[in-house]
């Protein structure tokens, strides 16, 4: 067995792979660029090595320095995590030169499965189903076009050594192409400097459903049955669980098979995926293989009870697997949210800074989150803006759900934004809860982008009693009433809300709209006729997380207070609660509100990032929908276009700057 691994990689899945490594008794190594110098990857490690600038391609991309590193610090093995390195063949030859093991696959599976026009090559000869395309590298627009309408629209231009959902484009008409192919081969080339493409049909409603596969040195290779991978946006998935909830026993067999087979042509060793689009009729199409651990693997680990790290390292070391086909059980359900840093208000763009508040759920047997940030840590614009994974377990699938919509309450983030209401709206959503998933999920019922929500009236209640409760608690702080007890008690303390008095009013600030709902403190067996909800809590005063019971259902609630009142997150919905007495309620409603800036003529930065190019100049007219800018940010490259016809009066920024949020970038007549 190895003494010390190095992970060539950063933040969560750095963290996990450590875990493991120092559960097996071996050494840690952590590699770390400027902007991760206080990382908690960092921190974990037993040794840590700089290895270079921020940027990735002068640090983590960079082969030469990781096996130096290894050399220093007497790693005999480097696990790759996933992305950088990871499906790098050049970089697994270099460290079987230097007498270093590499913790996954051969060089030669790597780069017949890493290439996803060489895979498809290869599956299609080795009998697996695979969707009609073209499998050569496409030279310039014209071929793309003519190789297009060939094959018949709509089709999907991907990046040939592409992943995570960059370098690809679905072009459902002729008129589209150009501008595919040319953003497609742009984010291929400075994400994977690797500018080729490859043109195929593009399923109608499919769902991405992947196998895991694991095998040996040996000559024995497994299935790890499914994971479904449908719930995406842009291409990058959002959430997954295992199994899924389409696939039936008979169609888990024929892809695991199939997956199966593929490794062993390729003679694979190690953990790796071979992911599937599959159809409304189970028809299942081989779209690529991951010769690597994914991000998501961590559902497959909560039902099968397996370490996949470990079995990577056992594998590597040359053990043989210790259980075989008929062993692998798939017992309850698991679901994994992947939580990022990025604003789902303003069109999911990525959000940089500090996590100033940091509080996970708690982990046990039913969740599990897989982080590599802690308070205090920076959200760097260089890296995945991925905080953590969070993963949720149930005995059936409504369980794992619930689960995850109770720790999504818990998770208390402050700082950055971050994902988390518009997970919970997924999570409540009928069509996820029924199962009807496709990977056109988020567009379909989100058409217009996500736009929060207010509480719905079954909703009002609970945040108005909670509001109240944490006022009344709030107050009696502030004038010492039941100091001592205040100061001493932890058990939990009964106050009842009453709805519909006369006493105060606790308005509830959602969108659209607000919602009004009179309510009060009463004494505990009030046998009035008017609604009353009971509350127990401990929270007090300053805690950002409310916990309790309001009436029968425990509660968890984020509280931060604003102003005159407090900001209520709970289920998805994120409220402004405010508790006054009747006649300040009145008064409060005819404050004036203050109109912010007339921005309306001015082109603003939606995110923080690199201003590529600059399409316009003053003095032009423009029309609706022309290409004004190019801003890149976490590796994307996003067009930003006019809304309506007009004329350009000034430009604000040059190519090459980086840009902050609602940065002024062109300005209108």
């Amino acid at each position: 067995m190895f003494e010390k691994i190095l992970v060539a990689n950063r933040g969560e899945i750095a963290c996990r792979v450590m875990k493991t490594a120092k559960r097996m008794g071996i050494g840690a190594v952590a590699v770390y660029s400027e902007a991760d110098r206080d990382a908690l990857h960092v921190a974990m490690a037993d040794e840590a090595v700089a290895i270079g600038p921020a940027a990735s391609a002068e640090s983590y991309l960079v082969a030469g320095k990781i096996v130096e590193a290894c050399k220093r610090t007497g790693a005999d093995a480097v696990h790759p995590g996933y992305g950088f390195l990871s499906e790098n063949t050049a970089f697994a030859e270099a460290l079987a030169e230097a007498g270093i093991a590499f913790i996954g696959p051969p060089p030669a599976a790597i780069a017949a499965m890493g290439d996803k026009i060489e895979s498809k090559r290869i599956a299609k000869a080795a009998g697996v189903n695979t969707i009609p395309g073209h499998v050569g590298v496409i030279r310039d627009e014209a071929e793309a076009l003519e190789i297009a309408d060939e094959i018949g629209f709509p089709v999907m231009i991907k990046a040939s050594a592409g992943g995570g959902g960059k370098g690809m484009r679905i072009a459902r008409a002729a008129n589209e192409m150009a501008e595919g192919f040319r953003l497609a081969t742009n984010e291929a080339r400075s994400s994977f400097a690797d500018d080729r493409v490859f043109i195929e049909k593009f399923i109608e409603d499919p769902r991405h459903i992947e196998i895991q596969v694991l095998a040996d040195i040996h000559g024995t290779a497994l299935y790890l049955n499914e994971r479904e991978c449908s719930i995406q946006r842009r291409h990058q998935k959002v959430i997954e669980e295992a199994p899924s909830p389409f696939i039936d026993e008979a169609t888990r067999r024929a892809m695991g098979e199939q997956a199966v087979a593929l490794a062993n042509n390729v003679d694979y060793c190690s953990a790796g995926t071979v992911e599937f689009i599959v159809d409304k009729d189970r028809n299942f199409y081989f779209l690529e293989m991951n010769t690597r651990l994914q991000v998501e693997h961590p559902v497959t680990e909560m039902i099968t009870g397996l370490d996949l790290v470990e079995q990577m390292i056992r594998v590597a070391a040359g053990e043989k697997l210790s259980f075989g086909q008929d062993d692998v059980k798939l017992t309850g359900w698991a679901m994994e949210s992947r939580v990022y840093a990025e604003d789902p208000l303003r069109g999911f763009l990525p959000s940089i800074g500090r996590l100033v508040r940091y509080i996970p759920p708690e982990e046990g047997d039913t969740v599990r989150v897989d982080t590599g940030v802690g308070e205090g840590s920076e959200i760097s614009m260089y890296y995945d803006p991925m905080i953590a994974k969070l993963v949720t377990y149930g005995a059936i699938r409504d369980e794992a759900i619930a689960e995850m919509r109770r720790a999504l309450d818990g998770y208390y983030i402050r700082g950055v934004n971050h994902n988390m209401q518009f997970l919970s709206a997924v999570m409540r959503h009928p069509r996820f809860i029924a199962g009807n998933l496709t990977t056109g999920f988020i567009e379909e019922e989100f058409p217009d982008g996500f736009q929060g929500a207010a509480p719905e009236a079954a909703d009002a209640g609970t945040f108005a009693a909670i509001a109240a409760a944490i006022a009344q608690i709030a107050r009696e702080q502030e004038i010492s009433i039941v100091r001592e007890n205040l100061a001493g008690k932890r058990e939990s303390e009964h106050w009842v809300i009453q709805l519909g008095s006369d006493f105060v009013d606790t308005c509830l600030t959602g969108e659209p709209g607000d919602v009004r709902v009179s309510v009060a403190s009463a004494p505990s067996g009030d046998n009035s006729d008017r609604t009353v909800i009971p509350v127990r809590t401990d929270w007090r005063p300053g805690e950002p997380l409310f916990r309790g019971r309001v009436g029968d259902t425990e509660a968890i609630a984020q509280i931060d207070r604003t102003g005159t009142g407090w900001r209520i997150g709970q289920g998805g919905f994120a409220v402004t609660a405010r508790v006054l007495r009747p006649n300040v309620a009145l008064l409060a409603a005819t404050m004036p509100v203050k109109e912010p800036p007339d921005m309306s003529k001015f082109l603003l930065s939606p995110m923080p990032g690199l201003l590529v190019s600059v399409a316009v100049a003053g003095g032009q007219r423009v029309k609706a929908g022309e290409e004004l800018a190019v801003i890149e940010a976490m590796k994307m490259e996003n067009v930003l276009r006019a809304d309506q016809d007009g004329e350009v009066k000034a430009i604000h920024a040059s190519p090459g700057d980086s840009l902050t949020v609602d940065q002024k970038i062109v300005e209108f007549v």
